[in-house]
């Protein structure tokens, strides 16, 4: 619109009206990937967080990169304009872990205690909602009471006496104010309709939880649903403790932060998880293969490189696990 030479508001009907064009304007800018701006709107890919994540160093939005065989997505903070010799990007870690990690804690924050909170800050706010218009209404009343109690002054005095006629008249006045802006408080307080009850939220987390892992879920439909639930994330790494620093800011103004270990140079996520090794550790020498997998399946442990499809735990599988985690390598001294 800056280039526009005329402009000419309304000349024409438009097929949209003015205010709808505006927001569909700011909605495209927004979720321009190659400009700054609010956040982007999920178009899909790998990454489930992409255009969500904020950088807190530099304000930018993280961009989403792919490596390895298996294309993971990793999310980085790149700079433009960097002259040579200087570090091109502020931090980058892998997004698989922070993905999963982001799910787990939307699906905890709708959980069926999370809700009863919710609930019952819901009704705690209504009651404070009823005690602010209770007080509006008092403030009222005594605006009224005044702005009559000058009227009644203002009618008692002596017409000619016009030096004091004139103080009550602007009394009188300013009690008329009183009650009209008392009214407009207790306007902007007015209660909602008894027929607006609230919502049965209940089996809200077991409906998120199964429409997440349907089959036929896309991954822009779940970066919907997140951004249903979060306005943003900042992330930052604190280098001297190796974490991941995730601030959420959910939908209402509340924030969580999340801390994720940072792997290291060369460590990878496929490691057999720490239950899993405690349990052969335990069982290795005085139980056969099979009763080691039935107790893996029993605990829902997975291995570490597991197949596609592959969700439990062989015999095989278990006494090549149950060997390394039974027979630590030893060193001999020489000498």
């Amino acid at each position: 619109m800056d280039a526009w030479e005329v402009f000419i508001k309304d000349h024409h009907e438009g097929y949209i009206s003015w205010v709808e064009y505006e927001r569909n304007q700011a909605l495209l800018a927004g979720n321009n990937y190659g400009r700054v701006g609010d956040t982007k709107s999920g178009r899909g890919g790998r990454a489930l967080l992409g255009g969500l994540i904020c950088c807190a160093r530099c304000g930018r939005r993280l961009s989403v990169a792919y490596t390895g065989r298996n294309t993971l997505p990793v999310y980085r903070c790149d700079k433009l304009n960097v002259p040579p010799g200087q570090r091109r990007h502020c931090f980058s870690f892998g997004g698989k872990r922070i993905d999963g990690i982001v799910r787990a804690e939307i699906l905890r924050a709708v959980a069926p205690m999370a809700i009863e909170a919710a609930e019952e800050a819901e009704r705690m706010l209504r009651d404070e909602d009823q005690d602010r218009r209770r007080i509006a209404e008092l403030e009222l009343q005594q605006a009224q009471y005044e702005a009559s109690l000058a009227e009644r002054r203002y009618a008692a005095c002596d017409p000619d006496n016009r030096l004091i006629t004139a103080q009550l008249e602007k009394a009188w006045e300013a009690a008329l104010q009183r009650v009209e802006a008392s009214r407009q408080r207790l306007d902007a307080l007015r209660e909602p309709d008894a027929g607006d009850a609230c919502p049965d939220l209940s089996g809200l987390a077991d409906d998120l939880s199964a429409a997440w892992k349907a089959p036929r879920t896309t991954m822009r439909t779940r970066q919907r649903l997140v951004r249903a639930l979060i306005t943003e994330i900042i992330a930052d790494v604190d280098e001297a403790a190796g974490e991941i620093v995730l601030v959420i800011h959910w939908k209402g103004g509340q924030h969580s932060e999340l801390r994720v270990r940072k792997l290291r140079t060369g460590e990878h996520g496929c490691n057999t998880p720490e239950q899993a090794l405690a349990v052969m550790r335990s069982m290795a020498g005085r139980w056969s293969d099979e009763h080691i997998a039935a107790s893996l399946n029993e605990w829902e442990c997975r291995p570490a490189k597991a197949r596609p499809g592959q969700r439990t735990v062989s015999g095989r599988c278990a006494a090549c696990m149950a060997f390394t985690a039974a027979s630590p390598p030893t060193r001999t001294a020489s000498g």
